[in-house]
């Protein structure tokens, strides 16, 4: 017979270190997954912020918002967020037409949605400074008018917009794909015209995956180099971006302006992107009591 002084011998002791006794029951995908998320996102990010944090907030103060600094965000958030807004139109648009049509040539259209996705971008931002340049397929047309494009504000507001139309017109078109025919027939047999069709039965649940569109298209134009580096002239106060910024001050063995910049950009990035997270989250409410 086992005494209990014999049971307690064999009891395994009680680790004194509770961190090795949690990390022991967690199981390999959380641990492979926290530990990718470190490496991948947490220590630059940490990097970077350190990086600017070493000189003093004067100073910090006196590079983040230095005249040309605020030319560059501007340019950059606004027109990013303009090209967002835009694509959140034609690419629902654009789903509606793949999704709900049938014709000649649409599979052909449908893959070329994706050129923004396969086409490196310094490519595009040669293709599309060729095409937009004064003497260009289509700059041609709007020379006469005084109007330039390419190497100008305008000309990084196309390069945004090519490069962020996927994002809204892959977000919605399975959305699309999976609405019922019969809300619309039901809705119209009760008497609604096509109009109130669309934004009390359709726009609804469309909105969420519109305003995620949105927001991955407008974090992809913020973060564009290749192409808009091509298309632009990069001149302060002119149509000088952030990221392009970022890369003069490295250029000018400038490290410290360089960080600091890029942490503004990224502390801006992170606010914007929780407004447009609130804003799907708003789209969810609404889509369900609607």
């Amino acid at each position: 017979m086992v005494t209990s002084v014999d049971q307690f011998k064999t009891q395994k002791p009680a680790s004194n270190n509770p961190l090795k006794e949690l990390w022991g029951r967690l199981s390999f995908p959380w641990v492979f997954t926290f530990s990718y998320l470190i490496f991948m996102l947490i220590l630059p990010f940490a990097a970077l912020i350190t990086k600017s944090l070493t000189i003093s907030p004067q100073e910090f103060w006196k590079i983040a918002f230095s005249p040309v600094a605020m030319s560059a965000y501007n340019i950059t958030f606004v027109t990013a967020l303009a090209a967002g807004a835009i694509n959140g139109l034609m690419g629902t648009l654009i789903a509606w037409v793949l999704v709900r049509y049938s014709f000649t040539g649409k599979k052909l259209i449908d893959a070329a949605v994706d050129l923004p996705f396969a086409l490196p971008t310094s490519v595009a931002g040669l293709v599309l400074a060729t095409v937009y340049s004064d003497n260009g397929w289509i700059g041609q047309f709007f020379t006469p008018f005084g109007i330039k494009i390419a190497f100008t504000r305008v000309g990084v507001f196309i390069a945004m917009l090519f490069i962020s139309l996927p994002f809204v017109v892959r977000t919605l078109q399975p959305v699309m794909q999976e609405m019922e025919r019969e809300t619309e027939e039901a809705a119209w047999s009760l008497g609604a015209s096509q109009f109130q069709t669309f934004f009390k039965v359709l726009l609804p649940p469309l909105m969420p995956p519109i305003l995620t569109g949105i927001a991955l298209g407008f974090s992809r134009a913020v973060g564009e180099y290749g192409s808009v580096v091509i298309i632009s002239s990069s001149i302060p106060f002119k149509d000088l971006i952030a990221p392009i910024l970022v890369f003069q001050r490295l250029e000018q063995y400038d490290y410290v302006g360089a960080t600091v910049v890029g942490t503004v950009l990224l502390m801006a990035s992170l606010f914007l992107l929780l407004l447009i997270n609130a804003l799907q989250q708003w789209g969810r409410r609404y889509s369900m009591k609607s």
